[in-house]
């Protein structure tokens, strides 16, 4: 049986590299898939976040590739550049000895530097599908060539990358790869949706191995952590700032790391604006920030130079956010799977953790499908009275937050974005009139 890397089958200079990261035992997910992979077989591997997923594919990829360390070798593609960023380092590390060549191609770097960057033909490119799509239809034959001739292909968070949400990048990428049978295709996931499901059970490719699949049953993927405590407050909607900042500056919660979790990057923001003002250390994670921005505030939290992140689900999926002590949901997640993804935030590697969820009454009927999805009642929170908010808390709050909202508005927060929707609506408008006038 797998007791080290070494009896997967992995090249001996891949070992040595993951024993001086401190990486000497291989997790079930590692175990199940290396050999398989390395076998040539794709892979579809289902694991709850922290697993060990990225190695499971990056370490057969990186085996192999030391046999022939020349071209474009393999595409991983992630949805968030966090995530982009966050494999990247972790392929860069490993490859360092052998002068591994890793491109990261995410929206928000520089457009030409990455096309430069591509046409030197990088062994492995970490990107997101948005952006490297882009590159495929703008920036050239040059730029592209390699792709053609990559002998892996890795969907990282593959339910997501599924979705429609990214279906058409997705098409324009998997455009210029060779096709399915003349690659090896390794989607990794924490959720084992209908669309992942459906590719396992596609007809077999002539002259390849079959898929193997595997599946952490006995963890249960998308279960929460058995460590974690859940509650629920109700808290008028109008008075939700207070409240947030009442439990954060509270004695039981000022010094612990909390992820606040909101549905919208404008709530992110104006949270981020309000608990700054009032003097709680704290950033934020959201699509609106500029990538700069969005690396420094991971880079502050990991650090404690931050003990609060405000953070839309670009953080809920896969990112490496060690020692998280509460996950609180400001606003409800529509779909019970996104709760369990935010709350796996903590209670991680045998620690204890806790999650607290605002509930405001149109929240009621979300509460209830969470409660059926975990199989579990929350329990009521207590350790904040309604007084004490009021007294407390409400009257600097609503103060600070008006400045925020002040400060929003005189610098455009969001005008680009809406610059863009309305251009998309003019666009379909457009298009429409000439189907019509056909």
């Amino acid at each position: 049986m797998y007791n080290d890397f070494k009896s997967l089958g992995l090249s001996k200079w891949l070992v040595e590299a993951l024993h001086s990261m401190k990486i000497t035992q291989p997790t079930i997910v590692q175990k199940a898939c290396i050999p398989e992979i390395l076998k040539g077989c794709d892979c579809i591997g289902g694991a709850k976040t922290g697993s060990g997923k990225t190695i499971a594919f990056a370490a057969p990829m990186l085996s192999n590739w030391s046999a022939d360390p020349s071209g474009m070798f393999g595409v991983v593609l992630t949805p968030t550049r966090e995530l982009a960023m966050q494999i990247a380092e972790q392929f860069t590390a490993l490859g360092s000895i052998m002068n591994i060549k890793v491109a990261l191609v995410v929206g928000g770097d520089d457009i030409v530097k990455q096309a430069l960057e591509l046409q030197r033909r990088p062994h492995f490119i970490i990107a997101t599908p948005g952006r490297l799509a882009h590159h495929i239809m703008h920036s050239g034959e040059d730029t592209i060539g390699g792709l053609r001739r990559v002998k892996y292909l890795v969907l990282d968070e593959a339910d997501i990358l599924l979705t429609n949400t990214f279906g058409k990048d997705l098409a324009t990428c998997l455009s210029v790869l060779p096709p399915k049978e003349k690659r090896q295709n390794l989607l990794f996931t924490a959720t084992i949706t209908d669309q992942v499901k459906a590719l396992k059970e596609a007809p077999r490719v002539e002259g390849k191995p079959p898929v193997f699949s595997f599946q952490v049953e006995d963890l249960d993927c998308l279960a929460i952590p058995k460590a974690l405590k859940t509650e629920y407050l109700l808290v008028p909607e109008h008075v939700k700032e207070a409240y947030l900042y009442q439990i954060l500056s509270s004695e039981e919660y000022n010094d612990k790391t909390v992820i606040v979790f909101v549905n919208r990057t404008v709530s992110a923001e104006i949270l981020r604006r309000t608990l700054r003002l009032l003097d709680v250390r704290v950033t934020s994670l959201h699509s609106q920030l500029p990538q700069k921005e969005r690396t420094n505030s991971l880079q502050r939290f990991r650090a404690n130079a931050a003990r609060i992140l405000i953070a839309t689900d670009v953080a809920s999926r896969g990112l490496d956010i060690p020692a998280v002590q509460l996950v609180l949901n400001y606003d409800i997640p529509a779909n019970p799977d996104t709760y369990i993804h935010r709350v796996g935030r903590t209670a991680r590697a045998g620690r204890s953790g806790e999650s607290l969820s605002f509930v405001s009454p149109k929240d009621v009927s979300r509460i209830k499908a969470i409660e059926s999805r975990i199989n579990k009642k929350m329990d009521e929170f207590t350790k904040v009275g309604d007084t004490a908010v009021i007294r407390k808390a409400l009257t600097k709050v609503t103060v600070a937050k008006r400045e925020s909202l002040m400060a929003m508005d005189k610098e455009g927060f969001g005008e680009k974005r809406k610059q863009q929707r309305n251009k998309g609506g003019i666009k379909r408008a457009n298009k429409a009139l000439e189907t019509k006038n056909k």
